[in-house]
């Protein structure tokens, strides 16, 4: 048996990443949890439509837990018995706390484990965690690979859009959008990521298809409709508006790549229904 070699890229289960994408690029996800009512489920192990059954039947709103520091170090070691190194991305430091504990897990494995925020979730990290993955594939060292992660970062443009902020309030991760949102709380609210990895007001709209239209125009605001763009579209349990943004973005914008994500319950959790679009300029 020849010593490890190669990068094993690690991420979590909120850069929304289907399990058939991690499997063909390799991409180890560690889920975080969420909690009902007491009962415990892995993210990604319990489907939408019940989560959501279940989450409108519970008297508190879900308790959601990022991954555990001993499950980060469970993966790091298996992974380091094959590869040389572990590059892990994780979701925005200000949006949870699995960034620090995979880097409490990074300390405690040691220096062959690089652990680097997204500042940003959803497929706005799911578009790093895969470039991050092809360049490892590539054969690319650790530095190559982080500086393409760094390249690709301050590049990925994503709006989320709420049906309620109801959630979000409830789960404490409103902050900056308060302003924005007063007493209006039946409305139609799209946030993005900002640069420092937290949530950002960016518009208001009443009813579902003047938001969604909203949606797609900040998006042009940031992507030259004429040059060639990879975009995901992402929904919680919003099927009918995903379809409407996808047929929208196909007929404005130069697609090379459109893929339609679920997002998972422990980010449905604090969205509750509705939907993001994520864009990069190629």
């Amino acid at each position: 048996m020849g010593s490890p070699q190669g990068v094993c890229i690690v991420t979590d289960s909120t850069s929304d990443i289907p399990r058939e994408v991690a499997a063909e690029h390799g991409i180890t996800v560690v889920p975080l949890s969420v909690s009902i009512e007491g009962e415990t489920f892995p993210d990604g192990t319990i489907s939408l439509e019940e989560f959501f059954r279940r989450m409108d039947a519970a008297k508190e709103l879900p308790k959601t837990s990022q991954p555990p520091v001993g499950a980060f170090v469970e993966t790091f070691k298996e992974k380091l018995e094959t590869f040389s190194d572990v590059v892990c991305i994780t979701i925005s430091n200000r949006l949870s706390g699995t960034y620090e504990s995979a880097m409490e897990a990074a300390r405690s494995v040691g220096d062959r484990v690089h652990v680097l925020d997204s500042l940003n979730l959803s497929w706005g990290e799911g578009y790093q965690v895969v470039e991050a993955a092809k360049a490892a594939a590539s054969g690319d060292t650790v530095a190559q690979i982080k500086d393409r992660f760094e390249a690709l970062r301050g590049r990925v443009n994503m709006i989320v859009g709420l049906d309620s902020v109801d959630n979000l309030a409830k789960g404490g991760r409103i902050g900056r959008v308060t302003a924005l949102v007063g007493g209006l709380l039946k409305m139609r609210v799209m946030l993005t990521v900002a640069e420092d990895g937290a949530f950002e007001p960016v518009g208001r709209a009443r009813g579902a298809i003047a938001a969604l239209q909203a949606s797609v125009d900040w998006v042009a605001t940031r992507v030259d409709e004429k040059l060639p763009a990879d975009f995901a579209v992402q929904h919680a349990l919003s099927p009918d508006k995903a379809e409407w943004l996808e047929n929208a973005i196909r007929s404005r914008f130069n697609v090379r790549e459109l893929r339609v994500v679920e997002a998972g319950a422990v980010i449905s959790t604090h969205t509750g229904t509705g939907w993001g679009i994520t864009a990069v300029q190629v």
